[in-house]
């Protein structure tokens, strides 16, 4: 039996949904190559390159190809659900640094159940 995965974005303390809104700031046709992407994660999971790539223990991204760049949506799973913790365009080789930072502090804040 195959088993897909519940989707959720993270939300702060405040209640703000940053990736949501990321997502609603871009065009249309990005929203939907990366809204793509995510179901068939959703979908298959688990998956790997070239769709998904791990970051390290429990933290993944999801590479979406869109017009600007490499989109990045970096993830979670928790349980039966794939919790959104961060999306940037990456604009060089490496996964910024502070990108990689906000993803690992939300992915706490989530498996320690305070998101």
């Amino acid at each position: 039996m195959v088993s897909v995965l519940q989707v959720r974005f993270y939300r702060s303390a405040s209640g703000l949904e940053p990736v949501r809104k990321w997502l609603a700031d871009m065009g249309r046709p990005n929203k939907t190559i990366i809204g793509t992407d995510i179901k068939t994660v959703q979908i298959g999971w688990p998956l790997g390159m070239p769709l998904v790539r791990k970051m390290e223990s429990g933290l993944w991204e999801v590479r979406s190809d869109v017009p600007e760049g490499i989109a990045r949506v970096l993830f979670t799973v928790d349980g039966g659900v794939m919790v959104l913790l961060h999306g940037f365009i990456k604009k060089s080789e490496k996964t910024p640094k502070n990108d990689l930072k906000i993803a690992k502090t939300r992915k706490r804040e989530v498996l320690n159940g305070k998101a």
